[in-house]
């Protein structure tokens, strides 16, 4: 059995551990990122993290790192990420490499969430999946039989940036009205005030959670949600027509209030591909999808080791 040291590095927080070559977490810990102390500081966070679990796991064959793109998957170079102020041009792989004179990868964490889902979730495809996951904003990723999709040089597709209404709201990507500006939690919390102005900043999960009571304002917001939602989605399945397409994310533990709609608003859309065959279905993995992604990616990089 390989074991692979594994780091999840998110805006907030980093997760690291260590995972076996069938998906089984063996350790788990976690801390805040404080990007603003910059990338050296994380590494040694990181390092501190992962040799704890080594102490406890015994040795780990290499280690894989989900992070935020825009990064170089072959490099492992940080590119501008907007939640890791300072990390530009960072050699993420060498750095952790170095301290532990292990084969390092780093892989975008939504890829790298799309190849744990077609490795270990519970929806089996040999076809193509779609994973997206809607949270602060929203990211996803494409296998096509077995083989995790790049654009040109390695380039990650950006689903949440597609342009889905130019009248819409103004995104930190430069245009209006792309899809994380309708449909991620973070454009739940900036429109609810235009439906209840007098209730203030509420975070996306407060709102579902107002809905589930039945608060008539906040239902409007939800279906507000699953419109938008299902535009984008729509997209995907008219361009990639996928066996499956994977739900995850922070938005997606209210599903409940609005996958039904979201499922209807894409079969109306998809006039001229069989939509029919598509499977829409919610994540299995959970919160740890980043962890067991990043053993996925180094395994399939590594497959002789």
């Amino acid at each position: 059995m390989r074991r692979i040291g594994t780091v999840d590095i998110g805006g907030t927080k980093i997760a690291a551990g260590i995972v076996s070559d069938d998906g089984k977490i063996l350790h788990r810990s976690e801390c805040p990122t404080q990007p603003k102390r910059g990338l050296r500081d994380a590494v040694d966070r990181i390092q501190r993290m992962l040799q704890a679990a080594i102490d406890q796991c015994g040795r780990i064959d290499g280690i894989g790192i989900a992070c935020p793109s825009p990064l170089d998957p072959l490099t492992g170079v940080i590119g501008v990420v907007g939640t890791l102020p300072g990390w530009e041009g960072g050699p993420l792989a060498d750095a952790v490499g170095e301290r532990f004179g292990l084969p390092v990868v780093v892989e975008n964490d939504a890829d790298a969430a799309t190849l744990a889902e077609y490795a270990w979730g519970a929806t089996k495809t040999s076809g193509t999946l779609i994973y997206v996951t809607i949270s602060t904003g929203i990211g996803g990723g494409i296998v096509q039989s077995g083989r995790l999709y790049r654009g040109v040089r390695g380039a990650h597709p950006e689903f949440g940036h597609q342009l889905i209404d130019p009248t819409g709201p103004l995104c930190y990507c430069t245009l209006s009205g792309c899809w994380e500006s309708l449909a991620s939690g973070a454009a739940m919390t900036a429109s609810f005030p235009e439906i209840d102005p007098g209730r203030g900043l509420l975070t996306a999960a407060e709102i579902c959670g107002l809905a589930q009571q039945g608060d008539p304002l906040a239902l409007r917001a939800v279906k507000r949600e699953a419109h938008y939602l299902g535009l984008g989605l729509a997209n995907l399945v008219t361009l990639f027509v996928p066996d499956v397409i994977c739900l995850g994310g922070g938005v997606m533990r209210s599903s409940d209030l609005f996958l039904d709609d979201v499922r209807a608003t894409v079969r109306s859309l998809c006039t001229q591909v069989p939509v029919e065959y598509t499977t829409i279905t919610l994540s299995s993995l959970g919160p740890d999808v980043g962890l067991l992604g990043a053993a996925q990616s180094w395994l399939l990089r590594n497959p002789s080791c």
